[in-house]
């Protein structure tokens, strides 16, 4: 069984990625052996990362997935192929259980954070659950959805940081929320693609800022996050979802090098 102490327990952060929605299986088995290889480079903890559908969408014809089923299967399939944790996002209490039954880790999207049914659902699985903090709440505000789960039975959690609402169109990351998300004793997770999104554009579609991920990432690393999520596509131009702030998929390996170079330079002054 997953747990996140595990992976909070090595040298390096962990990592979370893969792409925003999982739009087949044979794209979602080559961006995980590519990011396999990588990880397994540098050291890096790895849980592979797919939606099995997307709720929050701009537009009515905005791409949402595959079927529940099949996208659900797929990563089951990701998981059996390559011997690793696999992580999805619910959006009612009624799917925790379905979700349960093929990946490892329940994650909680952004503007479902304090949503009380949800969280205890996903705690009651008995799988890792990952929450992200709404772009609306402060870093101490997230104790309280944390103590959901908690107080539900289940302490394998951990907490994601992915932006703050700045203005109407943008985000940004206060750095001081990691080490202050920490101290409630779960790791803390730097969403660093979603941190560059760009909300609410004109013609309906999210923008984004990916020529700063790296930027974030290794101001998240050497701030002391445990854990980056990043989403990745082998042509973010024509990803189905949020390819606007998507890395491409063969720049991640030089990415890790860079940040895990970091988090061991990090290492060595502690």
């Amino acid at each position: 069984m997953f747990t996140f102490s595990d992976y909070t327990s090595k040298p390096q952060f962990f990592l979370l990625a893969g792409p925003c929605v999982i739009e087949g299986e044979a794209m979602a088995l080559n961006i995980a052996e590519k990011l396999v290889d990588a990880t397994s480079r540098f050291g890096i903890p790895y849980v592979f990362k797919g939606s099995y559908r997307k709720a929050n969408r701009s537009r009515l014809d905005s791409f949402t997935g595959i079927g529940d089923l099949e996208a659900l299967r797929i990563l089951s399939k990701v998981r059996e192929t390559f011997g690793i944790p696999v992580v999805t996002d619910i959006h009612t209490a009624e799917e925790a259980a379905m979700a349960a039954e093929f990946v490892d880790v329940l994650q909680i999207p952004a503007f479902l954070c304090r949503q009380t049914d949800l969280l205890v659902a996903a705690a009651r699985t008995g799988l890792a659950v990952n929450i992200k903090k709404g772009q609306f709440l402060s870093p101490e505000a997230m104790r309280f959805a944390l103590q959901k789960v908690r107080d539900a039975g289940n302490e394998n959690v951990a907490l994601t940081e992915r932006g703050v609402t700045f203005g109407y169109q943008d985000l940004v990351v206060d750095y001081r929320g990691i080490p202050e998300m920490q101290k409630f004793g779960a790791p803390v997770i730097l969403d660093v693609t979603h941190s560059l999104q760009q909300p609410n554009q004109a013609a309906g579609v999210t923008g984004g800022r990916p020529d700063l991920i790296e930027t974030i990432a290794k101001a998240g690393v050497a701030v002391g996050v445990d854990g980056l999520f990043m989403e990745t596509h082998p042509e973010p131009s024509k990803a189905k979802s949020d390819g606007a702030n998507m890395l491409p998929l063969d720049q991640m390996p030089m990415l890790l090098q860079r940040l895990s170079a970091i988090r061991i330079a990090i290492n060595d002054f502690k």
